[in-house]
C-alpha cells in the first residue's frame, strides 16, 4: 500500500478545501476560522462579523487578545470575552502536538446580549481612531444566538479541529469513522434548525390571529375588548419592527399611551396618567423603545405596590440642542439598593437593568451627555429623566 501523502496545514487550507465540509458550514452562520499558534488567520470558513475585526482585534488578519489567552491553554475552550461575545476555542494536533486551532462563534447569548447595549462606542471609536456611527453599525450588525445553536456550532468546530488533525497525523485519506461522525453532526445540526423553526411564530400570524380575536370581540358586542387587542397588536408590532432605527418622538409617545391604556384596564382607578409634550418637538427623532421601559418600571414598581395607586406624569422640556423627557410617579420610590445598582457601572443585575440598557442605548446614538437619569427618588415618588439631541444625524 502507498505511503499516505501528508501536507502542511497552509498547504492543505485552500479555496478547495472548503468543499471538504460545505455541507455542515451551509447549515451555520456562525464565525469559523483556522488560524496559527501566532493568533494569525490562516483561512475563514465563516468570516468574523466586521465587530470584532475593526474592534477588538489588533488588526484584521490576527485574532484578538482574549483568543490569544484562550488559545495559551491549549485545549478545548468556550469563553465569553469582555464584550459579551461567546467564543469557542479548538486546538488542532499533529502527532499529539498542537500546531493551530479553529476558532468561531463571535455571537451573544440570551443571558450575555445585555452587554450589547452597555458598550461604549464613542470611547471604542475614539480608541481605534474610528467613526462613531461605523462603530455603531458593526455593533448593530451583532448576533444573539440560542444555546443549542451555539452548542452545535462548537460540536461542528470540533469536528473540523479534529478532520484536520487527523489529515495533519494521517495524510489526505480520511479515517473510516470520519464519515460516520459528519453525518451524524449534519443530522444533529439539521434537527436543530427544525427545531427552532417549529418554535417560531411568524410575526404576521399573530398580528393577522390578534385581529381576528378582535373582530370576533366586535361581533359579541365588546368594544373594550377589541379595543384592547388592537392595541395590544400594536404594541407587538411596534416592539419587533426597526429595532435598530430611529422613530419619532410622536411614534414613542403614541406606542407608550397604548401601553398605559391597557395598564389602566388592568388596574383600573388605581391607575392615571397624563402626557404633555409639545408639539415643536414631537417631529425629533429617537431610539424605539427607550420610553416603555422607564415608564414600565413606573407603574409595575412605583404605582402598583401601592394599594390607592397612582399617578404617571410624562412631560418633556427644550434646551437648546437638548430635549429632556420626564417620566413622574408618586409611587414608593426606588429602593436604596436599586438606586446604588442604578449608578454602579459594573452592576449587571437587578430588576432596573432594563434602565440601565436604556441609558447605554441613548448614549451609543447620542453620545455621553445624553441618557437616563433619576432626577428624584423619595417615599412621595420618583423622577426619571431621558435627555436626548435634536440635532441627531441618522445612522
Amino acid at each position: 500500500m502507498a505511503a499516505r501523502e501528508k501536507k502542511t496545514i497552509e498547504e492543505m487550507l485552500t479555496a478547495d478545501y472548503y468543499s471538504r465540509y460545505s455541507g455542515l458550514l451551509a447549515l451555520s452562520d456562525l464565525s469559523i476560522a483556522v488560524v496559527d499558534l501566532d493568533g494569525k488567520i490562516l483561512y475563514e470558513f465563516i468570516p468574523t462579523p466586521d465587530f470584532c475585526k475593526y474592534v477588538c482585534q489588533a488588526d484584521q488578519h490576527t485574532v484578538c487578545p482574549t483568543c490569544m489567552e484562550a488559545m495559551a491553554s491549549e485545549k478545548e475552550e468556550t469563553f465569553v470575552c469582555p464584550r459579551g461575545l461567546k467564543n469557542i476555542v479548538i486546538p488542532i494536533t499533529e502527532e499529539d502536538e498542537t500546531v493551530a486551532y479553529v476558532v468561531g462563534c463571535h455571537v451573544y447569548s440570551g443571558e450575555t446580549e445585555y452587554q450589547k447595549y452597555m458598550l461604549d462606542i464613542p470611547k471604542l471609536a475614539q480608541q481605534r481612531n474610528l467613526d462613531a456611527a461605523f462603530v455603531a453599525k458593526t455593533c448593530s450588525m451583532l448576533k444573539t444566538t440560542e444555546e443549542d445553536k451555539i452548542e452545535a456550532h462548537r460540536q461542528l468546530c470540533i469536528y473540523i479541529a479534529q478532520s484536520i488533525s487527523r489529515t495533519l497525523t494521517y495524510g489526505m485519506q480520511p479515517a473510516p469513522a470520519q464519515s460516520i461522525e459528519k453525518d451524524a453532526l449534519e443530522k444533529r445540526i439539521i434537527d436543530l434548525e427544525a427545531k427552532n423553526n417549529s418554535l417560531m411564530v411568524n410575526p404576521h400570524f399573530l398580528f393577522n390571529t390578534l385581529n381576528c380575536i378582535a373582530r370576533i370581540a366586535y361581533f359579541e358586542h365588546a368594544p373594550k375588548t377589541e379595543e384592547l387587542i388592537y392595541y395590544l397588536s400594536d404594541l407587538l408590532r411596534y416592539n419587533v419592527q426597526n429595532g435598530h432605527s430611529l422613530h419619532t418622538i410622536q411614534a414613542e409617545l403614541d406606542n407608550t399611551e397604548k401601553y398605559l391604556y391597557i395598564q389602566k384596564a388592568r388596574f383600573q382607578a388605581r391607575l392615571q396618567y397624563t402626557i404633555n409634550v409639545p408639539e415643536h418637538i414631537r417631529s425629533c427623532r429617537i431610539p424605539n423603545m427607550v420610553l416603555q421601559p422607564v415608564v414600565e418600571n413606573a407603574v409595575l414598581h412605583g404605582i402598583s405596590p401601592k394599594r390607592d395607586g397612582g399617578k404617571v406624569d410624562i412631560y418633556a422640556e427644550n434646551h437648546g440642542e437638548k430635549i429632556t423627557i420626564f417620566v413622574v410617579d408618586n409611587g414608593n420610590g426606588f429602593p436604596k439598593e436599586v438606586l446604588k445598582r442604578l449608578r454602579d457601572k459594573d452592576s449587571t443585575v437587578g430588576s432596573e437593568m432594563g434602565l440601565r440598557i436604556t441609558d447605554r442605548r441613548i448614549k451609543q446614538y447620542y453620545g455621553e451627555d445624553y441618557g437616563l437619569e433619576v432626577v428624584k427618588s423619595d417615599y412621595s415618588g420618583s423622577t426619571v429623566s431621558i435627555t436626548i439631541s435634536k440635532s441627531l444625524i441618522s445612522r
